[in-house]
């Protein structure tokens, strides 16, 4: 199950993932999406799915370890209705503009947004997303208007850049890198504390004025409802972790942007612990209040 639209990261990765996935679990790994509520729908088809193996999750940041910030009501309890296999890959979160815009670094952009009554407008995969949260934090930090515009998934958002409907985009790098590297979109930023081997070019926001200490990092991460057996959990979590480590979708991954992991499901518990209460310290930052 991915909980976004076709086009984005995760869907690329489940479809990089699912042939070789097939041969090792000795069953055909069919991508569904199932998009909407900024990941939720996915995440919630997953909850009520039984344990036996045939539903897996590709999750985000959004409807894990988020949706418990952003949301007053969330219909699932990821620690009690989820079950944690592994950390699939790692991806930053890519500012771009279209060239339209007339920027290349990021400070030129906030400059224009202080400049523009009405601010800039960036697209995202959704409400309450990490690109969100990173854009809301980014907003707040610099005191540029950035006017947020939510999508069903990074693909909408990076067509409509693409095609100048909105001039800029916060989401991972995998769907927008090869507009980047045919110089339809211009890559202002990446929100990760370093830059990245791949793209050494592009500056980190950390590295602006005013912007010390700024990390926001998407991910994709492997669940299974919850009750599935520990047999089954070590199975599914060892079919990702030899398949990642897979020469020839080592390389896909990493063309598209995204790193891949394929951790073990203990390491992948304490990420995601980190990472909740990383994200949380950051919707405290962006001044929002849940909804």
């Amino acid at each position: 199950i991915v909980p976004f639209a076709p086009g984005g990261g995760h869907d690329a990765m489940a479809r990089i993932l699912s042939g070789p996935l097939s041969e090792k679990l000795g069953a055909t790994v069919l991508v569904e999406n199932r998009p909407g509520a900024n990941g939720m729908i996915g995440a919630e088809y997953t909850v009520h799915a039984r344990p036996d193996g045939n539903t897996i999750l590709l999750a985000s940041p959004a409807e894990i370890v988020i949706a418990p910030s952003v949301y007053k009501t969330v219909r699932y309890d990821w620690q009690k209705d989820l079950t944690p296999v592994c950390l699939a890959g790692t991806t930053p979160i890519a500012i771009v503009a279209n060239p339209s815009v007339g920027v290349k670094a990021l400070p030129e952009l906030l400059a224009l947004a202080r400049q523009k009554p009405e601010g800039l407008a960036y697209g995202t995969p959704g409400e309450g997303s990490s690109q969100h949260l990173a854009g809301a934090w980014l907003a707040n930090l610099s005191g540029a208007k950035l006017v947020h515009v939510p999508y069903k998934g990074a693909g909408p958002a990076t067509n409509d850049v693409v095609a100048g409907h909105i001039p800029l985009a916060i989401v991972g790098m995998a769907p927008v890198l090869p507009f980047i590297k045919s110089g339809k979109l211009v890559a202002v930023a990446v929100t990760s504390r370093a830059r990245v081997t791949w793209a050494p070019d592009v500056p980190t926001v950390a590295e602006a004025p005013g912007m010390a200490g700024f990390e926001a990092t998407h991910w994709e991460g492997v669940f299974l409802p919850a009750g599935a057996p520990a047999d089954l959990v070590l199975k599914v979590q060892q079919a990702f972790a030899a398949v990642l480590r897979q020469e020839a979708v080592a390389k896909q991954l990493l063309d598209l942007g995204i790193d891949p992991v394929g951790n073990s499901t203990d390491e992948f518990k304490v990420f995601l612990q980190e990472d909740r209460a990383r994200f949380a310290k950051m919707f405290t930052f962006t001044g929002l209040k849940p909804e």
